[in-house]
């Protein structure tokens, strides 16, 4: 069972952003049909969906922080010594972190402090403040899924590889076996 909620736990913005992408296409997809054949549509989807997408679009920058794949300008590190590399590559990702969470506060007193409690969706009516409370979660998980790289690279000195360098490592592994058959 710990196991089990482990791996949930591990796999979370994975599992969300695959159910949000679902729902948003299928809620799409519900408002096409029922306007292309039916003349009618729900008054909510179209602003639910975008809502969703939204929510898609954070937890998808918490998955690529997870996976250590965000786009970032490392090649010139790889011109210093390993040590100075390490030491850049851990301050370029204290000062993401310290954005982050700059980012939670900001975003946080904008959603429990200043957003004014009438402000509703326009046809939902449902209070905007659960509709941006992504930002302050998104920018706080995606905080402690940098620093979980950074310990896993930096502490247990495991080599976190983002997917795409995977993939580029494992054609070139490809490529070089074949030409060493041929």
């Amino acid at each position: 069972m710990k196991q089990l909620l482990l791996k949930v736990f591990d796999n979370l913005e994975n599992y969300i952003c695959q159910f949000l992408l679902v729902f948003f296409v299928i809620l799409l997809f519900v408002q096409i049909v029922l306007r292309n054949i039916f003349n009618s549509s729900l008054s909510w989807g179209d602003e639910l969906a975008t809502y969703a997408f939204v929510w898609f679009a954070y937890m998808g920058a918490v998955y690529a922080a997870k996976m250590s794949a965000h786009n970032r300008v490392t090649f010139q590190f790889k011109f210093f010594p390993h040590i100075v590399e390490k030491f850049c590559n851990i301050i370029s990702d204290l000062i993401w972190v310290g954005f982050n969470l700059y980012f939670v506060y900001l975003s946080y007193d904008f959603v429990f402090n200043r957003m004014n409690v009438f402000w509703k969706s326009q046809t939902m009516g449902v209070p905007m403040k659960y509709f941006y409370l992504i930002l302050p979660l998104a920018f706080l998980v995606m905080s402690i899924r940098i620093l979980q790289n950074m310990y896993a690279k930096h502490v247990m000195n495991r080599r976190v590889v983002d997917p795409e360098d995977a993939k580029i490592e494992e054609m070139q592994r490809t490529q070089n076996e074949t030409q060493e058959k041929s």
